[in-house]
């Protein structure tokens, strides 16, 4: 059985080391997330090249997804490095602090003050700390502490129902964007969106710096909450970012969230990847969590197109056991198909010749016993289209394009073949794209199977047929197999 749904693994000190990426390629991952709140560009490129380099070597397309740092709405540092807080303790968030001690402490957010208003309610450190707003009075916010605990230096600081005014693009994602650009990154996400301006925006300077990559909003604000329409809109994929959000909505309102977001994003033809704490306990143990299990297990039962690891890959001591553990939870999880999110088929036209031609091969494929689809695409726009549509059929992306393939790594039930560069005529193409999957042992000889292609050939966007065919018929068309 092959696993449908796709892992991506941050990568940082405890796997950026080849032997050890090497190994998690092998165990299963398809993506790698470059976290661009750590490391340098220096680093970033480095690791990018050896993440390809070790991928082509071991026969494997691999995909790289760079995250934006985004505002740090975030406390400054402790004169000691950190301070106990007590309920009902009056403590001071100051602007013009340069360093905090028992009363008070700066803010990397210098704009704060002006967000704020008497009443509000503000978490820190994911909401370990709770602080009630009292006054508000020029750079200070003077705060009277509802929960209490151990405070240390740079945590993070949401406020309750969201409203902080911090842009998702700072100038050092302006930097990191030019970056992203530089190395090809495939997937670019943007950390605190809260518009689809916000997603337009960053489009616009991954363009302008030469960058062809599709472009992820991380959900993370209540505000994008409201905003999930115009987001799904401009934007080609999201991440389900559960920490912040949940910091903001209040953690029980998570999961119904995640659920709408997944449905939605699939509605919309887009991708989603659902991320945050998913095995966090593998940071220090070699096995997950029953309940992290679960976890994993509801997301790819909701339709995510990937599940991400984050710490557990990045600083953990066992990276290679996380990838693996995740990757035999999707497959469970996978044997028990879901079709509940097609209903739409039924009531929507398509709206582009290749959507039609996607949900054609789909409907077929559900109805017909099709071992394989092989989808001959330029852009990988109908293997996406394809995509969103439940089926345990795989979908082969055969296409002369790297971009491409990199691309569809993260389209749930697309797999990534190179195939077609020089071809020009669709017979020969058809049948060498048969004979493919022959080779990898995909189909056998009288399977039948589905082709989509592109006429005229070569063609971007211009998928416009179909052809259902039993495996190994053209030989004995052109007797091949004749004495």
């Amino acid at each position: 059985m092959i696993r449908r749904t796709k892992i991506v693994a941050t990568l940082g000190p405890s796997s950026g080391n080849p032997k050890t990426l090497e190994r998690m390629i092998r165990g299963g991952v398809d993506v790698v997330r470059i976290n661009f709140s750590h490391g340098t560009r220096e680093q970033h490129i480095e690791l990018v090249e050896m993440t390809r380099s070790l991928a082509r070597a071991a026969g494997f397309t691999v995909g790289v997804l760079a995250d934006l740092q985004g505002p740090k709405i975030r406390i400054g540092k402790f004169e000691h490095g950190k301070i106990r807080l007590e309920v009902g303790d009056q403590f001071i968030l100051d602007a013009a602090c340069e360093l905090g001690n028992q009363e008070r402490v700066g803010l990397d957010y210098k704009e704060l003050p002006g967000d704020l208003e008497t009443g509000a309610t503000l978490m820190l450190d994911d909401g370990r700390i709770v602080l009630g707003v009292s006054q508000v009075k020029g750079h200070q916010v003077f705060c009277v502490v509802e929960q209490g605990g151990i405070l240390s230096n740079n945590k993070g600081i949401n406020r309750k129902g969201g409203g902080l005014g911090a842009p998702a693009l700072t100038g050092k994602d302006l930097e990191d964007i030019r970056t992203a650009a530089e190395f090809g990154a495939d997937y670019l996400a943007v950390s605190f969106v809260r518009s689809g301006d916000d997603i337009r925006q960053a489009r616009a300077l991954l363009q302008e710096a030469g960058g062809k990559g599709m472009i992820m909003a991380k959900i993370e604000r209540s505000e994008a909450i409201l905003a999930l329409d115009d987001i799904l809109e401009a934007s080609d994929a999201i991440m389900v970012a559960r920490g912040d959000l949940a910091v903001e909505v209040g953690d029980a309102a998570v999961p119904a969230l995640q659920k709408r977001m997944i449905r939605s994003a699939r509605a919309n033809n887009k991708i989603v990847v659902t991320a945050t704490q998913m095995m966090e306990s593998m940071i220090t143990n070699p096995i997950p969590t029953r309940a992290e299990v679960s976890d994993v297990a509801n997301a790819v039962l909701d339709g995510t197109d990937a599940v991400m690891l984050s710490a557990e890959s990045a600083a953990g001591e066992y990276p290679v056991e996380a990838v693996e553990a995740m990757a035999r939870v999707c497959l469970e999880a996978e044997k028990e198909y879901l079709v509940s999110i097609d209903r739409r088929m039924q009531s929507i036209n398509p709206a582009t010749i290749e959507e039609a031609i996607a949900r054609a091969t789909m409907y077929t494929a559900g109805g017909l016993q099709i071992r394989a689809i092989a989808a001959l695409t330029q852009s990988g726009v109908t293997a996406l289209l394809m995509s969103r549509r439940s089926s345990k059929v795989p979908i082969f992306a055969l296409s002369p394009n790297e971009e491409t393939r990199r691309r569809v790594t993260l389209f749930r039930g697309v797999y990534p073949v190179e195939f077609g560069e020089g071809l020009n005529d669709p017979e020969e193409i058809l049948n060498l794209a048969e004979q493919e999957l022959l080779d990898r042992g995909v189909v056998r000889s009288g399977d039948i199977m589905v082709m989509t292609i592109g006429e005229p050939v070569g063609k971007t966007g211009g998928t416009n047929t179909m052809k259902i065919i039993r495996v190994g018929e053209w030989k004995t068309r052109q007797g091949i197999d004749k004495n």
